[in-house]
């Protein structure tokens, strides 16, 4: 049974703990967006590859190297929780947060510095591609603004 003193330590430690909350949330939003564009988009649709400027046998590894991050960053964030859990730190709204904010900066770097600026794949190749652009870049800022209103609010006070 939690007496109201082990809830106020459990408190106590969360606080104390809100940048690991964070982290672990950030790295499982960012694992987790990773995990499926490359599902999604590179092997179900077959819309693109991770690396797009070479042969597909290129593509096709460098979607390996692509899928190993996604889950590398999966798995040490979902250690991250269980850590927190142990420590009854674990503060679910802050952990969300570092989800949205994870996803969607991941999400961003992708449509902005990988598909315009190295160019090393885009989302679609089609003729008119900005709509993809669009959707795939309002999708990641709407990801951004969750994720900073959650930590926001979640912010431990001093």
């Amino acid at each position: 049974m939690t007496t109201l003193k082990d809830r106020r330590y459990a408190h106590e430690d969360r606080s104390f703990h809100s940048a690991r909350n964070f982290w672990s949330g950030f790295l499982v939003g960012l694992g987790f967006v990773a995990f499926f564009d490359e599902t999604v988009f590179h092997q179900l649709l077959h819309w693109h590859h991770f690396y797009d400027l070479s042969t597909t046998d290129a593509g096709l590894v460098s979607d390996g190297f692509f899928h190993a991050f996604s889950w590398f960053a999966t798995v040490g964030g979902l250690f991250l929780v269980a850590d927190l859990r142990r420590r009854k730190a674990f503060w679910r709204k802050r952990w969300i947060g570092g989800i949205f904010l994870g996803a969607g900066i991941f999400q961003l770097y992708d449509g902005i510095i990988q598909h315009k600026v190295m160019g090393i794949h885009q989302i679609r190749y089609v003729e008119n591609i900005w709509i993809y652009d669009v959707i795939w870049n309002v999708t990641a800022v709407i990801m951004i603004i969750i994720g900073a209103y959650l930590t926001a609010k979640t912010r431990p006070k001093k």
